[in-house]
């Protein structure tokens, strides 16, 4: 109990240190360590295949993904400027309490019409066999949801860190028409 306590503590962090960190790097590797967190979770619970695919997918091949990203768009630079929607932060506030509600009222609501004890056995202590046979039936769709989702996030940091390229001026830079000159 005292090590799930220490872990979901620790995920906590890194998740505070995902949303806060005002470099994309930093950002990326506060996202990393919640992700080997939730692994660590996942294993104290007796999940040691979803453990692994956690290390291995999530931890592994997709954050490797977002850093070649952020290291392709050069976005490891961090953010000075002033927002440019400055109601973003207020609205953003208002929608947070608003989840933590939602997720408050059905924590102490929610009914499982499956007892755990059966709903544990049905998982087989996380062997891959019934894991992917409750993934790909029963949760086929929140599962398409998650992949649909990281590929929003991978084309929406895209767009975002994005520039226009700078075109040069060839009346304002005459070293620069001078140099074409003599090269052709």
């Amino acid at each position: 109990m005292l090590t799930f306590l220490v872990l979901a503590v620790l995920t906590i962090a890194g998740g505070i240190l995902t949303i806060s960190a005002r470099n994309a790097v930093h950002a990326s590797l506060g996202l990393v360590g919640t992700l080997l967190m939730v692994a660590g979770i996942y294993a104290t619970l007796n999940a040691s295949f979803l453990a692994a695919t956690q290390v291995i997918v999530y931890a592994g091949a997709v954050m490797v993904l977002f850093l070649f990203v952020i290291m392709l768009l050069d976005a490891n630079r961090p953010v000075e400027e002033a927002n440019p929607l400055p109601f973003i932060a207020p609205l953003a506030g208002v929608g947070g309490a608003i989840l933590a509600g939602a997720f408050a009222i059905l924590a102490f609501t929610y009914k499982d019409p499956r007892p755990l004890a059966e709903s544990t056995a049905a998982l087989a202590n996380g062997a891959p066999g019934p894991v992917g046979e409750t993934l790909l039936t029963r949760f086929l769709l929140p599962f398409e949801a998650v992949s649909i989702l990281l590929l929003v996030a991978v084309v929406g940091s895209v767009a975002l860190v994005q520039r226009p390229a700078v075109q040069a001026d060839p009346e304002q830079t005459p070293e620069l028409t001078a140099l074409e000159g003599e090269v052709a």
